[in-house]
């Protein structure tokens, strides 16, 4: 087979595979992204995998430069693609994205051993703080209110008391009016 129809057979096994899977993300039909972890686990990592035109005999480019990764220090980065590439050599020249995202799930822990999360909180509070005085000013413009006609004030008024509030009961329904109708 060539290269293009083993492309098109394992791509039509990887939407079979993980369809509904919150955690798989087909980005093209030759790029994919895969969440190993749940979602607020800190240990968590995204792996993207892009197929090469000759794909499955040479290899798949391997990425972790998602912004869900900015927590992960770059040696356990290229730790993590390091240990993925061994596995890749092992199986070149066969469909290998499943066996990839099965590898890194199954190895989650040993790749995180040496994950302390980089504290990027206080780099993008520095950025928001230094960016809100300048924001400030344009939030501040004071919302314009619907202006009326004068027949419509006039109306308004009519409706209402000297208070504005419009009179007790002006929207209830004629009770004795409705028995009429319904017992007769």
């Amino acid at each position: 087979m060539s290269a293009n129809e083993d492309q098109e057979m394992e791509l039509e096994a990887l939407r079979s595979i993980y369809e509904g899977d919150e955690s798989f993300r087909e980005l093209s039909p030759v790029s994919f992204q895969y969440r190993i972890g749940e979602n607020g686990d800190p240990k968590a990592f995204l792996i993207e995998i892009s197929w090469t035109e000759t794909y499955p005999q040479t290899p798949p480019i391997l990425s972790m430069n998602a912004f869900f990764n900015n927590t992960i220090s770059s040696a356990v980065k290229q730790s993590i693609l390091a240990k993925l590439q061994e596995a890749v050599e092992a199986n070149l020249g066969t469909a290998m994205t499943y066996t990839l995202f099965e590898y890194a799930k199954d190895n989650k822990e040993q790749f995180m051993e040496d994950h302390n999360p980089i504290n990027s909180a206080t780099s993008i509070s520095n950025i928001i703080s230094i960016e809100t005085p300048n924001t400030a000013p344009s939030s501040k413009k004071k919302d314009k209110k619907e202006q009326l006609s004068k027949a419509q004030k006039r109306k308004l008024a009519d409706k209402t008391d000297h208070k504005g509030e419009l009179p007790r009961g002006w929207n209830w329904v004629d009770v004795v009016k409705v028995f009429k109708q319904n017992w007769l």
